[in-house]
């Protein structure tokens, strides 16, 4: 780990922290502009924003905020699990409060790499007949890719590594890190050893789309 991190990494985290990818200053700055683009393009529209839990509701939230206009916001969970990285159905956990039917829906991601689950939810909403239905995504890992989806908006590329931070987690944990960070994936499964909790082996590929 690079001794770069001390002056931003709690001491918590020195272990399992590898590298900041984009610091707390380039994501805000993303989103901003992210924000700035969706103004203009849903200007003088009903524009609902739907943040997919747990992952995406750092950015959902920052995101709104950046927003100078009304939107309506909601959330939606999801969960998919198979041995097989390719295969997998979708099961919604917690489903919509607002009805979505001839409203502009923006589904907003925290990352999507397969876009198995970003072509389920893409399919489960767009059967209640939204007017449009556009996703945004943190990050975009193309290299992992098995579906098609398409992508309106993309904050940044990401590489291979496991990534936490700004909502992306191990073990649902490393959420609230402010960064988004590489991981170093040995110190994480020592310190979840160490608390005696189980490890949850499938989150490492089916955490996000």
């Amino acid at each position: 780990m690079s001794e770069v991190l001390s002056p931003t990494v709690k001491k918590p985290f020195y272990s399992v922290v590898d590298e900041i990818v984009y610091d707390e200053a380039t994501i805000l700055k993303r989103v901003g502009e992210l924000a700035r683009r969706i103004e203009r393009d849903y200007r003088g529209r009903d524009l609902m924003v739907v943040g997919i839990l747990k992952g995406a509701f750092v950015f959902t939230c920052d995101l709104i905020r950046n927003l100078a206009t009304p939107v309506s916001l909601d959330f939606i969970s999801v969960s998919r699990y198979h041995p097989r990285r390719d295969q997998g159905r979708v099961r919604l956990l917690k489903d919509l409060q607002e009805e979505i039917t001839g409203r502009h829906v923006l589904l907003v991601e925290d990352i999507i790499d397969t876009g198995l689950t970003a072509h389920s939810l893409l399919g489960l909403l767009g059967r209640r007949k939204p007017a449009s239905i556009r996703i945004c995504t943190l990050l975009d890992r193309r290299d992992l890719r098995l579906v098609e989806v398409p992508i309106r908006y993309v904050g940044f590329q990401a590489s291979g590594a496991f990534l936490i931070g700004y909502g992306l987690d191990y073990q649902d944990r490393y959420r609230n890190l402010p960064f988004i960070a590489s991981m170093d994936l040995d110190a994480a499964r020592l310190r979840v050893s160490q608390s005696g909790e189980p490890e949850r082996e499938n989150l490492l590929v089916y955490r996000a789309g």
